[in-house]
Order: C-alpha cells, then sequence, then structure tokens
C-alpha cells in the first residue's frame, strides 16, 4: 500500500512537471510571438551599401536620432555605416537607404572633460571630441538605441516620440557631466549657413540651423532642455555663420545620469517648444522608450507571419520596420509647416510628410501603406497637393520641404491615382487631377521634349529612354483618374500618350533604346550591358537590360512587341541567367544585387521577375520571386543588396514574402508570387482580416499546385484590392515540383 502510494505521488509529480513545462513553454513561446519588436534589427542595412541608420525613431516621426561616424562617403550617406567605430555624436534628423548624404542636424556629444571648441575641423580626425566605440557594447531595437563611448566611459541612451528625442546619459562617479552641441561640422553635401545657440534659461538652449545641401533651403529651429541645470559654458561664434559649437557643462552632484530632451521645427523656436510640450514635462527616459516601443508593436503585428525560422522573421520584421520609419511627419503640433518658399502654412488639419522618395517608394511602399495605414496615405497626398501650390507641379523627390528634383518621371501621380483608385478619397480629387494634369503637361524636365516627338530624344536629354518609359507610365495613370471623373476626351488624350514606349522599342535587339530627334536613328553604338553614371546615357542608375521591362500598364502589348509569348519567355528567362558582367569607365554604384542582368538592388528590376505570370510561366515567377528572397536580404548589417531607399527595398520583401506584389500599383491588382510562410494574417481595421494560408510552404517547397479564395478555385495569377480589404482567405497549396497548369 505504501508503494502505491508513492507511485501515485511520483505519476502526480511527473504529469505536474510535465503540464508546468508545458506552460511554461507556451508562455515563452506567446511572449516571443506577440513581441514583433524583438524580430527586428535595425543594424540590418547598416553595412554595404544598404544605407540605413541604426538609431531611434517611432513610425513616420519627425526625429530620427542617431549616432554620426563623422566622415564622408557614400556608405555613410545616413551618417552611419557598421564598419566604423568611431563616433561624433547624435543628431536628429537622417535619411533611410538612400544614396544621398544630407541631414544630420542638431548634434549632441556627451563627454567627460573639457574640449577644444575652437579646434579648427575640417575632417574627423580633427575633431576634438570624437570618441570609439564597440558594436558589442551597442544595441538597437525600434525606439531605442544605446552604445557605450570608450573614451569618455559614458553611456549612451537615445529614443523617441513623434516631435521629440530623448537622450540618457550615464557617467562615471564624480566625473564632469558634459555635452558638446555642434551645429557648424557637416559631412557629404551637407553645409552649415547660419547657426544660433542661446540659453533660453539655465536648463534650456534653443536656436536655429540654416544650411544648404540636397535640400536647397533648410531651416531647423530648435529647444534642448536638460534635467540639471547648466552650470557653465563655451559657446563658439564665427563671423559669419554665427553660434556654430558650444559646450555645456552640468552638475555631477547627486546623480550620474543627465537626461536630455530635444525637440525641432521648421517654422520657429517658438513651434520647437510647442512640439516639446506635446510630450510629459518630466524627464521619464523609460516610460518615452516603453511607449515608442508599444507604438512599433501596434504597427508590426498588422501582418502576422507563422511557420518560419527566426531568421526568416527577423528579415521580415525588420523589412517592416523599414517600410515604416518615411515619409517623415514636417508639420508642427500646431499643424504650422514652413514651405520651399519661406511662407508658413498655419494650422493644417493634416499631417504633412517630407522625405518622399517617390521614384522608388511608388513601387511597393506606398502600395503597402495603402492597405495597413490608408488614412496616413491620405495625408501623403494632401501634403503632395501642398508642394504642388508651391511650384505649381508635384513633387519628385521632397525633402525637408524642399523639391530635390531627384530620379525620373513624375511618381507623385501613381501613389495619388492608387490611393483614389482604391478607395482613400478623403481629398480633393479635382485639385489633385488639376495637379496631376498640369505636371503632365508643363515644359520642364523633358515633358516638352515628350509633348513635341511623343518620345524624348537622346540627343535633346540624357536618361531619354527611362524618362520616356516613365512618363508614359504616369500618363496611363492621369487617364484613369480622367476615366474615373468622366473627363472623357483627357481619357482619351492621355491613354493615347502612354503607348509612347512603343517608339522606342527595337525589334532587331528587343531592347527599349535610345532614339534621335529625327524619329528615325537609334544611339549607337548600342551594348546592353553599358552603364554610365546619370551623363551621357539613355537609362537612369542601369542598362538596358534593365529598365526595357519598364511597361507597368501594357504587357501583352509588351509581348506582342517581342513576337509572342514564347520569344518574350526566352527574353525574360535570359534576363535572369545572363552573364552579370556590367560594361562601362563609370559604372553606376547603383546597379547591385545581381542574378544574370537583373539587379535588385536598384528599383527599376523590382517588378520584372513578376512578368512571368502574364507570359503564362507563373512558376517561373515562383522560382526566380523564391531566388530573389533567399539570396539577396539576410540578417547581418550586410543584409541589403542596395540602398534601402526610404522603405522601397524592404516592401518588395514584405509583400513578396506573403506571396503577392504590386505590379502595376495603380491597377488595383496584386501578382501572386511565391507565400514564404505558412500562415499570414493581415490586420485590416475594424475586425477585417485578411488571411492567406500556403500549405507545407518551405525552402523546397516553392511552387503553387492549387488555391482558393475564400473556398472558391482561384485559377489566376492576381488578386484585386477590393478582395484583400474586404477580408476573407487566399489559400494556396505548395509543392516542390512546378504545377504548369495553374494560373494559366
Amino acid at each position: 500500500m505504501k508503494n502505491l502510494k508513492k507511485s501515485n505521488i511520483y505519476i502526480i509529480c511527473f504529469f505536474s512537471f510535465i503540464i508546468g513545462f508545458i506552460q511554461c513553454k507556451n508562455e515563452k513561446l506567446t511572449t516571443v510571438s506577440e513581441s514583433y519588436v524583438n524580430h527586428v534589427d535595425p543594424f540590418i542595412g547598416t553595412g554595404g551599401h544598404g544605407h540605413t541608420y541604426p538609431g531611434a525613431t517611432v513610425p513616420f516621426g519627425m526625429l530620427q536620432v542617431s549616432p554620426d561616424n563623422g566622415i564622408s562617403g557614400w556608405d555613410w550617406c545616413s551618417g552611419y555605416h557598421y564598419s566604423d567605430s568611431l563616433t561624433i555624436g547624435f543628431s536628429h534628423l537622417h535619411l533611410s537607404g538612400t544614396g544621398i548624404g544630407d541631414l544630420a542636424d542638431i548634434r549632441l556629444m556627451p563627454v567627460n572633460k573639457k574640449v577644444n571648441m575652437a579646434a579648427e575641423i575640417r575632417k574627423r580626425d580633427d575633431v576634438p571630441y570624437k570618441s570609439r566605440y564597440y558594436h558589442g557594447m551597442e544595441k538597437a531595437i525600434p525606439g531605442y538605441y544605446s552604445v557605450y563611448l570608450n573614451d569618455y566611459n559614458i553611456k549612451a541612451e537615445l529614443t523617441s516620440s513623434q516631435r521629440t528625442a530623448f537622450h540618457k546619459y550615464t557617467y562615471n562617479e564624480n566625473d564632469d557631466q558634459t555635452v558638446v552641441l555642434d551645429l557648424g561640422y557637416t559631412m557629404n553635401w551637407d553645409k552649415t549657413l547660419k547657426g544660433s545657440i542661446r540659453l533660453t534659461d539655465k536648463y534650456t538652449v534653443s536656436g536655429y540651423r540654416f544650411s544648404k545641401g540636397w535640400a536647397n533651403n533648410q531651416k531647423v529651429f530648435y529647444s534642448i532642455k536638460f534635467s540639471k541645470p547648466i552650470v557653465n559654458q563655451k559657446i563658439i561664434k564665427n563671423d559669419s555663420l554665427g553660434e556654430t559649437r558650444a559646450q555645456l557643462f552640468f552638475e555631477k552632484q547627486n546623480s550620474t545620469v543627465l537626461q536630455v530632451k530635444v525637440a525641432l521645427s521648421s517654422v520657429s523656436v517658438e513651434n520647437a517648444e510647442k512640439n516639446m510640450m506635446d510630450t510629459p514635462l518630466n524627464f521619464d527616459f523609460e516610460s518615452i522608450k516603453n511607449k515608442a516601443q508599444e507604438t512599433w508593436e501596434g504597427n508590426l503585428s498588422r501582418i502576422k507571419v507563422e511557420g518560419a525560422n527566426d531568421s526568416l522573421k527577423k528579415i521580415f520584421y525588420t523589412s517592416l520596420y523599414h517600410t515604416q520609419v518615411s515619409p517623415v511627419t514636417f508639420s508642427d503640433v500646431s499643424g504650422d509647416v514652413r514651405k520651399e518658399n519661406d511662407s508658413i502654412t498655419s494650422g493644417n488639419d493634416f499631417t504633412v510628410y517630407s522625405t518622399l522618395s517617390l521614384w522608388d517608394t511608388f513601387r511597393a511602399q506606398h502600395p503597402l501603406l495603402t492597405i495597413l495605414e490608408p488614412e496616413r496615405v491620405t495625408d501623403m497626398v494632401k501634403s503632395m497637393l501642398l508642394y504642388y501650390e508651391v511650384k505649381k507641379v508635384l513633387p519628385v523627390w521632397t525633402l525637408y520641404g524642399n523639391e530635390t528634383n531627384t530620379m525620373t518621371g513624375y511618381h507623385s501621380i501613381p501613389v495619388i491615382a492608387e490611393s483614389y483608385l482604391k478607395g482613400n478619397r478623403s481629398f480633393d480629387i479635382e485639385k489633385a487631377y488639376e495637379a496631376m494634369k498640369v505636371t503632365m503637361m508643363q515644359d520642364e524636365r523633358g515633358v516638352n521634349y515628350y509633348k513635341e516627338y511623343g518620345y524624348v530624344p537622346y540627343d535633346l536629354l540624357d536618361e531619354s529612354v527611362t524618362i520616356t518609359l516613365e512618363y508614359a507610365y504616369n500618363d496611363w495613370c492621369v487617364a484613369q483618374i480622367a476615366k474615373e471623373l468622366g473627363k472623357n476626351e483627357d481619357y482619351e488624350f492621355f491613354l493615347n500618350r502612354s503607348k509612347a514606349y512603343k517608339f522606342l522599342f527595337d525589334k532587331e535587339t528587343g531592347f527599349m533604346r535610345g532614339k534621335s530627334k529625327d524619329k528615325k536613328s537609334w544611339n549607337t553604338p548600342f551594348d546592353p550591358k553599358h552603364s554610365n553614371h546619370r551623363e551621357h546615357t539613355d537609362y537612369t542608375e542601369g542598362n538596358a537590360w534593365q529598365h526595357s521591362w519598364f511597361v507597368l500598364h501594357d504587357v501583352p502589348e509588351l509581348i506582342k512587341m517581342h513576337g509572342g509569348e514564347k520569344n518574350f519567355q526566352e527574353k525574360l528567362e535570359q534576363l535572369f541567367t545572363e552573364s552579370s558582367e556590367i560594361t562601362g569607365d563609370n559604372i553606376s554604384a547603383d546597379i547591385t544585387g545581381l542574378i544574370g542582368q537583373y539587379a535588385h538592388g536598384n528599383e527599376p528590376s523590382h517588378h520584372i521577375a513578376y512578368m512571368f505570370n502574364y507570359a503564362k510561366q507563373p512558376w517561373r515567377t515562383q522560382y526566380w520571386v523564391r531566388e530573389i528572397l533567399r539570396t539577396q536580404y539576410n540578417t547581418t548589417p550586410n543584409g541589403l543588396s542596395g540602398n534601402e531607399d526610404c522603405g522601397q527595398m524592404s516592401a518588395w520583401y514584405v509583400f513578396s514574402a506573403i506571396g503577392l506584389y504590386p505590379y502595376n500599383p495603380a491597377s488595383g491588382k496584386y501578382q501572386i508570387g511565391s507565400p514564404m510562410f505558412n500562415k499570414i494574417t493581415l490586420d485590416l481595421g475594424d475586425s477585417k482580416v485578411f488571411t492567406i494560408l500556403a500549405d507545407n510552404a518551405s525552402e523546397e517547397n516553392i511552387y503553387i499546385q492549387s488555391a482558393t479564395l475564400n473556398g472558391k478555385p482561384l485559377n489566376r495569377t492576381y488578386i484585386n484590392h477590393e478582395e484583400i480589404i474586404n477580408g476573407g482567405e487566399l489559400h494556396f497549396i505548395m509543392s516542390n515540383k512546378p504545377n504548369k497548369n495553374w494560373g494559366i
């Protein structure tokens, strides 16, 4: 009887242990699966040519407080590159993944000793307050960054709200507590024009920094509050530039921690102070950090992926994170914002956005936001119309309220068209249509040649092929809105002009080529692998192999021009299997991520793998999309194969990983690729979800065998926007062998 009782006790203990273990494991799994922030690594893309920054921001926030290495160079466009190990401090405005070096405004650097503020600084070696750091003592998660400054034994921590950045500096016991404010030392394209540093009270420094770079008229006003009183200061004034540098000293008794709040405005110091008042008055760094992470958690949870290893989830959620760091908030909490002509618009009832990298983001990033954040996209459209009021033309690439006119085409047009045609109509469509039409009928940036010849002749303007193809697509988008508004004459005009690509197709070579103003002669000699970066070339940051496929709006006609499906299939396959040699003496550094002549590191290639769907070979789309997902992204700092470009490189990954792609964004159709995850859940708001199931999906099982939509067989290679936003279920059966009958 004793032994039986003893056995029962053992059995009870054993099952209690098992139940406890399962509960513990389930709790752990639940925590991990629900902590989307923990899947994000902001260091991905900070190496190679990714050009991202690791610092702290919130979704679409006004500030991006991040470390600056302090040297100029293409790979330091964001201010930071993972190969480096020196820093000169933390500035508050940064670009994510562009090829342009600008911003890095209002820089703070904590030090523990007096430094020579009068030293002449021409390069980083001259900076008297730089410090070494080790990546092992660095940490970055969404909304938070920290690093240990070895030369000063200071731990620096950064976080942010929408319009205020927070710093927390922890010094060693008894060390001097001091901070350098530098408005003068610049990197890359940026140049200080005027600086101002004023002690408003014993806790506050304010002023402005006016600069010129990629943004020609950049006015940044700031207010900086410290948690301790300033007990001494040294301010350096330049006769022509004003106050450009200061060292501030603080009480070191009672606490080793100094906290800082920084708010900016394009309008005034007073507005910067109001922006700061939008956050709690105290210096509760941890609560702001927690709030930033909660905000990111909410945004990242809009897409839930299941059935993949941690590495794939890390790439996916880091990509989703990168799609939401720009465009950035530009208007103040009051609604005020400075226009490029220095006029101030007051009390806007919408958030004004800047950093509009439209040549890149119209392709996938804006379409992703149209699904996840349609109200925000509406404000972005209103922002574009606000810029139109100044320039009387829609924006091309807007930075800090300035038009940079960088890149080709007018791709605010497809963003506006897509938003309206997909049902986001809380903006003045008549005003928007006027802006679209005026933009495509003015005479700047080669539109005059386009109107006169029907295409842009190569002997009148560089990059003529790319410009012509992109204007043709812009025209098609204008035509769709004209049709929607019942403007039939305009519809016919722009639809007819959208066929401009036909002028440039050379049947002999199968490429789009530069044509002379005589309307007969091709640009010779011709080498489809040749690249000449941004000068004396027919193609923008690429070659004929990469740019000849940009006919988003009429692929069936492009297939006919190639001589039918078989010829088109062979040419498309050759793109991916051709030698990756790029010829020329001035090859564009943007041609990266090569698979054959396909260049995933630059946006013109991003739609091409999905063209097999149109050529009745969807299994080749499935193959090549998976190959790109597998080879062009990883979890290291070198994890992007080219410029992140304000979210586009990552948006391609997000869409393609869930099995869809907005091939022609304004069409309302998403091409189907090859979903990587067994289950994807899109939270569409208002209790609506769209679920994508991919049974058996794995690294080997990349081919779709069959599909159903809401339980009904689906045998087409696209899905409509309405079918997604209405909620429902798209269900795939995957295998390691192609089904050459599905989707045909």
